[in-house]
């Protein structure tokens, strides 16, 4: 699956065709919905991540989790017809030990049956479940970015 994001006036059309291509996944309450989003600084993550959480039915604030490591946000339940109520945002570029994901209970968010997206996701892979879905974010010279499934 690749989806390319134009420019930033087409990035909520790109997250639509990212949720309808994980329509599935979003609509099994039981499945595990952790997506470890890989690109460089400056590639989109933070953005695309708001772009998606704004599709699904989130008013809240979007921001990057950066100093906060997890940000939680609610769906607005009029404008959601999913099995999931929170998202859950994280930015792992701060963490340096496995042991920090585990200390602020990492564990109850990937497996509570609510997405959670990663950013940063090297700095501990082998904490996240095996089921994580692993995205790639691509600039390209021309300003567009490609998201991918990774293989």
């Amino acid at each position: 699956m690749n989806i390319i994001i134009k420019d930033i006036e087409h990035i909520r059309e790109a997250a639509r065709e990212f949720i309808e291509y994980f329509h599935d996944c979003f609509a099994d309450k039981n499945a595990v919905k952790c997506f470890a989003f890989y690109a460089p600084m400056g590639a989109g993550k933070t953005t695309f991540i708001k772009a998606i959480c704004e599709e699904l039915g989130s008013e809240d604030v979007i921001t990057s989790p950066t100093f906060a490591i997890v940000n939680e946000y609610t769906l607005n339940s009029q404008l959601s017809t999913l099995n999931f109520q929170l998202i859950y945002h994280f930015d792992l570029y701060r963490i340096k030990k496995q042991e920090e994901l585990y200390d602020i209970g990492a564990d109850d968010y990937f497996y509570s049956g609510s997405p959670c997206f990663i950013e940063w996701p090297e700095m501990a892979e082998s904490a996240l479940p095996d089921e994580t879905i692993k995205i790639t974010i691509t600039p390209q010279n021309d300003g567009c970015r490609i998201v991918s499934v990774m293989e």
